[in-house]
This record gives C-alpha cells, sequence and structure tokens, in this order.
C-alpha cells in the first residue's frame, strides 16, 4: 500500500509540534494524545520529522534529577530522559523515552565548551558510565573534563530508553550452549534453527513497530534530537566501536550540526561492508590478535605455565576446549562458553592477565576460577537481563541496518573457508549475525557516509591490529571524511585508543577538544604500553 504523505510547510510542522506534542512516559513506546487527532498519522519525510522531534525537545529540554539508586550512578551525575517518535517519518505518532546523563564541566563557566556525547559502541551499549569518568578523575580526560559536560544515553532500545528483548534472559545465559565450530551438517542445520527461532523470537518479544526501526539513521536523529534537548547548537561527539559508524551517519545527515567530532576503532562504513562482510574481516583480524596474545603469554610462560611459544600455547587452548566440549567444565561452561570469556583477550589488552590468569589457574587445578569467569550467573538476574538486551540491540540493529545474505549456501561457503585459517571467532561470528538472514522485518539500504558542506575536521584514531574494527575501516572513513586528521597507533590492538595511556595521542585528543586543533597531516604514533604480570 503506498503511504500518503501530507504536505505541508516544515515551519509550520514544527511550530505545531509545540502545541500537540506531549512529554511520554518512560520505558514502553508511548502514544501520543488523542486531541492531536488525525496529526498521529501524518507522514513526513525523515528529514522533516527530526527537525519536529529536536524542536520539540529543544522546547521542553531535559528535566535533571538525581539518578534512580537502581541505576548506580553515583551523584553529583544527574540524570533525566528526551522524548524521540520510534518513527522519524510519524513524528506526531508513538513515542518513546531515552535515558540521557550528565556531569557538568569541571572548570570555571568561562572554560565550558558545550557537553560532550559519548556513545561506546555495540549496538547495545549503553553510554550512560561515560560521566562516571569525571567523578573517578581518570587522568586521561582531566583536562577535557574542565571544558565539557560529560554525557551519556542509552540508544533506543538499551538499557533504561525503551528496552528490546529476543529471548528469555534466563534462557539466554543458560549453559552450556553447544559448540560453535560445527562437526556435522546436522549440527550446521540445529544452529540454523536456533536463529531463525531467535529471529522470531526479536518480532515476538519486541513487536514490528518497534523493531523495523532499530536501525543506526534513527540512532543518529536520536541524538540529534538529544543535541537538542541539551540546548547544543551543534554536536561535540566521542564514538568507539559501532559508537564510529553511529557517528560518520550522523556526519552525513547532519555536517553543520557537527562541531568536535573523534571517532576511535573504526567501523568500515562503506555500504558493501554494512555489515556481512565487516563481520567477515572480523575474523581475519581476530585470529591475528588471538595470536599476539598467545605470543605474550608464551613470552611470560614463567608466570602462567601455559607453554613457551605459540604452538604449545595454542596446543593448549585446543586440549581445553576439547575437554570443556566432552566434559563441561562444572557442567556448565563448553567451547561456547570458554569463547565467550577467552575472546575478550583480542579484544583488550587490559583483559590479558585476566585471562590468562584465569587459565593458569584452571591448568592448576583452580576448576572454579573458570566458573566464575566464564559460566552463566543465574542468580545475577538483572545482569542477565542486560546482557541478553545487549545482543537483541546489536541483532537488532545490524539486521535492520543493511540487507543480508538469505542463501544459507553463501553463508555456508564463506565461513567455511574462513574457518580453515581464521579458526578463533569464525564459527561463533556466523551464528550470532544468522538470524540476520530470516529477518522477519524489512531490511534498510546504509547510509552512504561520506562529508558534505559544513562538516568540520573530524578526528579519526585507530590502533592497526583492532580485532574487532580491523584498520582498513579507518583508512576508509579517512578517504570519506574531506579535511579528516587520522591518528594511527602502529604495533597496538587493543580496541577503544583514546581511553589509554598514550601522551602521543592523549595530548592530540585535548587540543582537538580544547582549541579545535589537527595536525597538518596524519600522525602515527607508538604503542602504548604492553601488559606486563603483576607475578613477574
Amino acid at each position: 500500500m503506498r503511504r500518503t504523505t501530507v504536505l505541508v510547510s516544515t515551519g509550520a510542522l514544527i511550530a505545531g509540534v509545540l502545541a500537540v506534542a506531549p512529554a511520554a512516559s518512560a520505558g514502553a513506546p508511548h502514544s501520543a494524545d488523542p486531541t492531536a487527532g488525525a496529526a498521529r498519522s501524518v507522514g513526513v519525510p525523515e528529514s522533516v520529522g527530526v527537525m519536529i522531534a529536536a524542536a520539540n525537545a529543544a522546547h521542553h529540554g531535559i528535566d535533571w534529577a538525581a539518578c534512580p539508586d537502581t541505576w548506580k550512578i553515583p551523584a553529583p551525575i544527574q540524570c533525566g530522559y528526551v522524548t524521540v517518535p520510534i518513527d522519524y517519518a510519524k513524528p506526531f505518532g508513538d513515542t518513546i523515552k531515552l535515558a540521557v546523563d550528565r556531569i557538568g564541566n569541571t572548570g570555571t563557566p568561562e572554560q565550558r565548551q558545550g557537553a560532550l556525547v559519548y556513545n561506546p559502541g555495540g549496538p547495545g551499549g549503553s553510554g550512560m558510565r561515560f560521566p562516571i569518568r569525571v567523578t573517578s578523575h581518570s587522568a586521561v580526560w582531566v583536562n577535557t573534563a574542565k571544558a565539557y559536560d560529560f554525557v551519556g544515553f542509552d540508544p533506543r532500545g538499551v538499557g533504561h530508553s525503551a528496552p528490546i528483548s529476543c529471548e528469555d534472559p534466563q534462557s539466554y545465559v543458560q549453559a552450556p550452549k553447544a559448540d560453535p565450530v560445527p562437526d556435522s551438517d546436522a549440527d550446521k542445520q540445529a544452529q540454523r534453527k536456533l536463529a531463525a527461532e531467535y529471529a522470531q523470537g526479536c518480532l515476538e518479544r519486541t513487536g514490528a513497530r518497534m523493531l523495523s526501526q532499530m536501525t543506526t539513521p534513527n540512532t543518529a536523529r536520536d541524538m540529534d534530537v538529544i543535541r537538542a534537548a541539551l540546548g547544543e547548537k551543534k554536536l561535540n561527539y566521542l564514538g568507539v566501536s559501532y559508537g564510529t559508524y553511529l557517528g560518520a551517519v550522523y556526519a552525513t545527515l547532519f555536517p553543520t550540526h557537527v562541531r568536535r567530532m573523534i571517532v576511535d576503532s573504526v567501523v568500515d562504513p562503506s555500504r558493501d561492508q554494512i555489515w556481512y562482510q565487516n563481520n567477515l574481516d572480523q575474523d581475519v583480524a581476530f585470529q591475528g590478535r588471538w595470536v599476539d596474545w598467545e605470543t605474550w603469554v608464551a613470552k611470560y610462560d614463567s608466570v602462567y605455565h601455559l607453554g613457551d611459544t605459540v604452538a604449545k600455547v595454542q596446543a593448549k587452548w585446543e586440549a581445553l576446549r576439547a575437554v570443556a566440549k566432552s566434559h563441561p567444565i562444572s557442567g556448565v561452561v563448553g567451547p561456547n562458553e570458554l569463547l565467550g570469556f577467552f575472546q575478550n583477550a583480542p579484544y583488550y589488552d587490559s583483559m590479558w592477565a585476566t585471562v590468562a590468569g584465569t587459565w593458569s589457574k584452571y591448568e592448576a587445578g583452580d576448576t572454579q576460577a573458570m566458573v566464575d569467569a566464564a559460566g552463566p550467573d543465574m542468580s545475577d538476574t538483572a545482569g542477565n537481563i542486560t546482557a541478553e538486551n545487549g545482543t537483541a540491540v546489536y541483532t537488532a540493529v545490524e539486521c535492520t541496518d543493511a540487507k543480508w545474505p538469505t542463501s544459507w549456501r553463501k553463508w555456508d561457503r564463506d565461513n567455511t573457508a574462513l574457518n580453515a585459517q581464521y579458526p578463533f571467532l569464525t564459527w561463533s561470528n556466523a551464528w550470532m549475525n544468522l538470524p540476520c538472514a530470516t529477518w522477519p522485518v524489512r531490511q534498510r539500504h546504509p547510509v552512504d557516509v561520506r562529508s558534505y558542506r559544513g562538516l568540520p575536521g573530524v578526528l579519526i584514531v585507530q590502533s592497526t591490529r583492532d580485532a574487532a574494527t580491523p584498520y582498513p575501516g579507518a583508512v576508509e572513513l579517512h578517504g570519506r571524511f574531506d579535511g579528516s586528521v587520522m591518528i594511527t597507533e602502529k604495533d597496538a590492538g587493543s580496541h577503544g585508543v583514546t581511553g589509554l595511556v598514550n601522551p602521543c595521542i592523549n595530548s592530540r585528543v585535548d587540543a582537538y577538544l580544547l582549541q579545535g586543533t589537527l595536525d597538518a597531516q596524519d600522525v602515527v604514533c607508538g604503542p602504548h604500553a604492553t601488559p606486563v604480570p603483576a607475578a613477574s
């Protein structure tokens, strides 16, 4: 059925929304005031819908208050909500509320430059802990905090922002799950069945209305509404991991609304990469970073006793997987659960010693150490809800953002070939994304990310051996954003660079945020300090 678009002037719509759109209650989708009548069904271009929502948000502002005790966000950080439409093509229709928090700048009023809005990635990650970098007196951010309010938010569908779900959270964490590496075609067919059931669960538990609007462009529009609610004419933004793609889409849709933007650990924004190919490329990069970690473990064999060569460490890993497969550790930790824990090492240098230490304890007879680290905690119902919600949002956004292959033959061929050379993550990653092959709502076309007139210089930060967002993605975005400057952290691979201590990078982040200064050319920095085990 063709949707009928009502053609009215943008100015009239923006003025009208202030009169007819009430504030929504927190949590579930909310229907606008029935007195709005036929206005609720008005269809407009999404670019107009976001202008209407932003004008409404600027009018209402944010009612800041102490954060609820259950959110575990310490004072003096304040919390509030921003109302956004579920569908920006229907700005007078149903709405949801997005949770936001902030802490004011620590400097003088004269030093204040505005709000710095943060997204940590995912999709599905919450940014609500960002202001804690100020209350915890993080040395990396102390200069920036003098000039900026630190603002976090839960994106649509996440946490306290109308959270979505695809599966019962207790069932989601129940273990052990099947080994993600299939032994037979029957194993593959069982995983296909689970993926299709999961996709259907997203539809049943979330509903088509909300599920169909779980996209990166909509989250970017939400950010522009948050910007307006904060009273900011332009956005200062820090995005990490998926947050870089969110930032890139925002910069494409709202180039004149950007003041400062840092993207750290960059998703390749090419339309043919979003999202199927990006995930295949991850499999290759994770294998390389896994070997980096094994090399480090072997170097400290005197501490961990897991092997003094990469080959020996790898053999011990394969033996551990085999044991957990035949007899899950304490009945709950099989290969799937091991991978869920061990993949922290290729992600973050800060986890190298933790993962190696836990493994070493297990090999020395401390089974409980591995169970505590890799097994589920069925008593942590709140944590399990958060974990399930994060995966639900990840799946919903990536599956709805773009079209995915529907041919199982292609999935099987691509992942079988990759697994032969890059076995650490390939099949696990495939099964996590396979619901997209049978996704129950319309899949969109990715935004053509590029710079348009008015976009200021963007600062891009990327390590060369990042597993989650491989280096070529940053190079690609750099080429698309005219006037951008790229800082490369060479011979490093921790995911998320700007929060680490590396003066070569930290000083340039400060200079950009505080003075708007970018180097005249791209910069290559040495790596941050490699972890050293305390026992050594």
